[in-house]
C-alpha cells in the first residue's frame, strides 16, 4: 500500500506578497492531498505561539487533523513543527523531540495507522548553523534508535542545509534514504534543496517531487516537497 507524505515550511501562512492567508496554505495542502504532512513555522512567532491553522480551519476543510502534542495550549506542535494526518487516521503515540539548540528549534514524532499500515513520522526544522544542525541530526537519530518500538519511519522537514551531501545530510544518509524531491527555496525561483524527505530502509520511494503551482509560489517562501512510500 502506498502512502503519500509531504513537508512544507508554511512561513506562518505569510506569503511572498507579505500577507497572512491561512486559507491559501490549506489550498496548497489540498492540491498535494497527502496522507501525512510535516509543517514547519506552523505557529505564530510571538505571544501564545498560537497555531495558524486552527482546529476550526482544519475542521472546516475536513481532510486532516493536527496531532495534539500538548506543549502549548494554543499551539499545534513544538517550536512551530506540526504534524497533520488524515482525519480518519489513528494516532497511536506522539511526542516532542527536544533538540540541542541555540535558537528555538525542535522536532516532533508520531506513530500513525494510516491506510492499514503503522508508520512513524518525524517532522523537523533544523538550525541555521551547520554545527548545530549536525548535533540535532545526531539527537534525532539517537532518539529513534533508542525507541522501544520500531516502525517504518519517514523523516521530513526544513533541514536548512545548502550543501549537496555534506554536514547533517551525510549523518542522516548513514541511516536513511533520501527522496529525490528537488529544489524548494526560494518559492519564486528555487535554487536550494532545503526541504527534505527521508525514509528508513524498510521503505522505498515510488515517486517524489516539489509541488510547484500558482498557489504554492505565493503562499510561502518555500515550496512543499512530497513523496510516495511503500514497503521495500
Amino acid at each position: 500500500m502506498t502512502i503519500k507524505v509531504a513537508s512544507y515550511n508554511m512561513r506562518k501562512s505569510i506569503g511572498t506578497d507579505r500577507r497572512r492567508r491561512p486559507e491559501r496554505t490549506l489550498a496548497v495542502l489540498a492540491e498535494i492531498d497527502a496522507d501525512l504532512i510535516a509543517l514547519q513555522e506552523a505557529d505564530r512567532r510571538f505571544g501564545a505561539r498560537a497555531a495558524v491553522l486552527t482546529d476550526n480551519l482544519l475542521g472546516d476543510h475536513g481532510a486532516w487533523k493536527a496531532i495534539p502534542f500538548g506543549i502549548r495550549q494554543r499551539s499545534s506542535g513544538w517550536h512551530g513543527n506540526s504534524l497533520l494526518v488524515r482525519a480518519d487516521a489513528q494516532v497511536l503515540d506522539c511526542e516532542a523531540i527536544h533538540l540541542p539548540a541555540l535558537e528555538p528549534r525542535g522536532a516532533v514524532m508520531a506513530d500513525v495507522r494510516v491506510r492499514g499500515q503503522v508508520i512513524r513520522v518525524v517532522g523537523m526544522h533544523l538550525d541555521l548553523s551547520g554545527l548545530w544542525r549536525r548535533r540535532q541530526a545526531h539527537a534525532i537519530i539517537a532518539h529513534l534508535a533508542a525507541s522501544m518500538h520500531q516502525y517504518p519511519t519517514v523523516l521530513m522537514g526544513d533541514l536548512n542545509e545548502w550543501s549537496s551531501g555534506s554536514g547533517c545530510l551525510r549523518d542522516f544518509a548513514s541511516h536513511f534514504d533520501f527522496a529525490e524531491t528537488g529544489k524548494s527555496f526560494h518559492a519564486r525561483k528555487p535554487v536550494a534543496r532545503l526541504d527534505r524527505i527521508m525514509a528508513s530502509r524498510d521503505l522505498k520511494f515510488a515517486e517524489a517531487g516539489v509541488h510547484d503551482s500558482a498557489a504554492s509560489r505565493t503562499a510561502s517562501d518555500h515550496l512543499p516537497v512530497w513523496a510516495t512510500v511503500q514497503p521495500a
